[in-house]
């Protein structure tokens, strides 16, 4: 086999409605829980302009035309349809995305949509968010509402975003804690919610295909000990698999439901749940891969040394997420993120493995601190470097027989990081904004969208830098 990517490989470049697009009050649109949520550090820039995309878009998809991409992953903010998260269609809102869709296919580029990115209508949380059964309900409403205004044209959909990361970093992504019990419950209805979306895509949308998107980190025992293996694969179950295998297989994974027992968490299903679950599937699996994990059995008795079970307040997830082992053979960026290029080829592997579905990767990059030069250059070979390495390991896991149709990293242009604010660039497109001052939001390409374009091109990994 060559060296080369398979010749209709999809090649492309992501982003989200809420820390992209801005105008987060513009044309009836509502508020969502990112516009809302509480912000640890009043330094860094919020969601209201963002990287004003709402109003660059043309400029930004003749960009990534230039690229050559020929995929664009964006979501749509689900308070730009419904305002309140259900009722009244928004008709400004609809007109935008169909203006966005319009743009991307006059330039041969698919659009690849998420239906919902961490941007939940605040309308929907004031009712108590994905804990609340009647969200599940607005969501099949605003599915079936973008399904049909734009499923004729756009082919490939996504669900929810990271549903695991919703959950795993809670405070973060909402700025509150949610209580073990009910976070589980919103597992549920999240998955459901999912569930409907597929049901909803295969009905309304000709020759439609539809995939989850998680986040997923393999996660490694720290040693061989059989303690730390046993936590290393409940942090999996809980962290991936759970997800899923409620996605591909329609159950709930085995050790995930120990974990629950454990936990004294019960699960309240609606009549027709089941049925739901066991006759909706996707057609393939949207993959966000940045690190890897390490963890080890805690060893103290406040870090649950007598078991999961023994704290019944802590999660796993915080445990892991918080409190995971140092992988003594990777390196760590500047942000303190692992840099794991082998584990991305064994998670690609084991997601295979388990669920024989194609994969398409719709995020995978590095945030850096790019520096904008006099002449308007930004040299970021370590972006380069980042890509190239786990782009030769997916194209090793390809000749492995892994069934990868495609590679959309993250992010298309700077964009507003959850945590970090503007400081954290990810784009192959330099904005030109910092964390308060707006200044003309110039766009700018930056040395990796050249490599980039090279790649695209040829289809095989330019040797050098470029």
């Amino acid at each position: 086999m060559s060296d080369k990517f398979p010749k209709h490989f999809l090649w492309g470049a992501s982003i989200s409605a809420h820390q992209t697009e801005g105008a987060y009050k513009s044309d009836g649109k509502g508020l969502t829980v990112q516009d809302t949520r509480p912000r640890d550090n009043h330094e860094i820039a919020d969601f209201t302009v963002a990287s004003d995309h709402y109003h660059h878009y043309k400029k930004d998809i003749q960009l990534l035309a230039e690229l050559g991409v020929k995929i664009f992953r964006f979501s749509i903010s689900w308070a730009r349809i419904f305002p309140k998260g259900q009722g009244t269609i928004n008709q400004a809102g609809i007109n935008h995305y169909q203006d966005v869709i319009n743009e991307c296919l006059q330039h041969n580029i698919q659009p690849v949509i998420t239906l919902n990115h961490f941007d939940l209508p605040q309308a929907l949380e004031d009712i108590g968010g994905w804990t609340n059964r009647l969200t599940v309900d607005a969501f099949k409403e605003y599915a079936k509402t973008v399904f049909e205004a734009y499923g004729k044209q756009v082919k490939y959909w996504l669900t929810i975003n990271e549903p695991n990361v919703m959950l795993l970093v809670d405070q973060k992504i909402l700025g509150k804690q949610i209580p073990i019990k009910e976070k589980y419950q919103q597992f549920h209805h999240l998955m459901i919610a999912e569930k409907y979306a597929f049901k909803l895509c295969h009905t309304l949308v000709q020759d439609g295909k539809i995939g989850p998107v998680p986040n997923i980190s393999l996660v490694y025992p720290a040693t061989s000990s059989p303690l730390d293996n046993q936590a290393s694969l409940y942090f999996n179950s809980v962290r991936n698999w759970a997800y899923l295998d409620f996605s591909c297989f329609g159950r709930y994974n085995t050790v995930f439901k120990d974990y629950l027992k454990q936990k004294g968490v019960s699960i309240h299903f609606e009549p027709g749940d089941k049925t739901l679950m066991q006759e909706n599937f996707p057609d393939f699996i949207a993959m966000n891969f940045y690190t890897t994990v390490t963890v080890e059995k805690p060893m103290d008795k406040n870090n649950m040394s007598e078991g999961i079970s023994d704290q019944q307040s802590e999660d796993i997830m915080d445990w892991g997420f918080y409190k995971g082992v140092t992988n003594p053979y990777l390196k760590k960026n500047q942000f303190n993120w692992t840099i794991d290029p082998d584990g991305f080829k064994t998670t690609l592997q084991t997601l295979y493995d388990r669920y024989h579905l194609p994969i398409i990767i719709t995020e995978n990059g590095l945030g850096a601190k790019d520096e904008l030069t006099d002449d308007h250059k930004v040299h970021d070979p370590y972006r380069i470097d980042y890509l190239k390495q786990h782009l030769e390991k997916c194209l090793e896991a390809i000749k492995a027989g892994v069934d990868v149709f495609g590679y959309s990293p993250w992010s298309a242009i700077d964009l507003v990081s959850v945590h970090e604010g503007m400081s954290k660039r990810y784009g192959f497109i330099y904005v030109d904004r910092n964390e308060k001052e707006l200044k003309q939001l110039k766009r700018y390409k930056k040395d990796s969208f050249y490599w980039y374009q090279e790649l695209i091109k040829t289809n095989e990994i330019p040797p050098e830098r470029r």
